[in-house]
């Protein structure tokens, strides 16, 4: 079944562990300390993590922790934008296939759990949502040849992409306002490692929300493969453990529809990908935010 590794909080503490035969908790924070991070970090050594959890009974049930996402504040979350086939005609603005892929960045506060309320701001209720298939980097590296890219990547967890639609579109240049917003995206519900998912060049993925298909693919129809992405990226970063790449969305998006559909409070959205799981958030009001913040700023603009 391969090794499904998560990360947790419960009773107001942080662990990490594997999922158990019996479908619990392996709870490894509590008996070797440290982080999912800080193993990828020292070198993911699965066989000997196999070997120390082989047999054992879990400690806890997934239905008494909080999940959270497999990784915790790694160097960098790096998104990539418009990489189906077909996912460029759907912008609708007639410009050629990319040559090269979009990307941007998001913060790790942006993202919560599987299980977890996504949180619709107060300032738009524009909140959709992208099902995507993340790779999580096990080994660093800078200037990684193609045919060694896949030696890099640990394993692979899922991400609903969540995005503030109206405010994607603040800035000339960048999307990242609409892409920040605190728990507007998921991450989960664990990482199986890379050896267990074997090949990604046709991996399915598929969002629903409230039992309905909205989104359907496979990594065959990528512009941008697994490996290519992984090359291209580290030309201009050095990628370290711990880094997530999201791969892109395919097609389906709330906002392509006629008239949008945008999820509101109680809607259930599920992303899965055999292989790797199913991530499921549902969507609630900000419990944090009582007032549109942009209210006290549209008579200051300048000019």
């Amino acid at each position: 079944m391969g090794v499904k590794l998560v990360s947790f909080e419960k009773e107001g503490a942080s662990s990490w562990g594997v999922i158990s035969e019996d479908g619990g908790i392996i709870d490894l924070g509590a008996r070797r300390g440290g982080s999912l991070l800080e193993l990828l970090r020292q070198g993911l050594d699965l066989s000997s993590l196999m070997d120390s959890t082989a047999d054992r009974p879990s400690d806890t049930d997934l239905g008494s922790v909080r999940l959270l996402p497999p990784v915790v504040c790694g160097s960098k979350i790096i998104c990539i934008g418009v990489n189906y086939a077909n996912r460029n005609a759907e912008y609708k603005d007639n410009t050629p296939e990319p040559e090269w892929p979009s990307l941007f960045m998001r913060a790790q506060e942006s993202f919560t759990g599987s299980g977890q309320d996504l949180w619709r701001p107060p300032e738009s209720p524009q909140l959709d949502y992208e099902g995507e298939i993340v790779m999580v980097i096990g080994r660093g590296g800078h200037r990684i040849p193609q045919d060694r890219a896949m030696d890099h990547v640990a394993g692979y967890t899922l991400m609903n992409e969540g995005t503030i639609r109206d405010w994607v579109r603040h800035a000339k240049f960048n999307v990242t306002q609409g892409k920040n917003f605190p728990c507007t995206g998921a991450i989960g519900p664990w990482m199986v490692d890379a050896a267990s998912v074997g090949d990604v060049t046709s991996l399915s993925l598929e969002t629903r929300v409230n039992g309905e298909l909205r989104q359907s693919d496979t990594t065959a129809n990528l512009m941008f493969p697994f490996d290519y992405l992984v090359s291209y990226l580290s030309i201009f970063y050095t990628l370290q453990p711990g880094d997530m790449i999201s791969t892109g969305t395919p097609n389906g998006a709330g906002a392509r529809y006629d008239p949008p559909r945008y999820l509101v409070p109680g809607d259930v959205i599920e992303v899965n990908c055999p292989g790797i799981g199913t991530l499921s958030n549902t969507v609630a009001d900000d419990p944090t935010a009582q007032e549109d913040m942009t209210l006290q700023l549209r008579s200051n603009r300048r000019g």
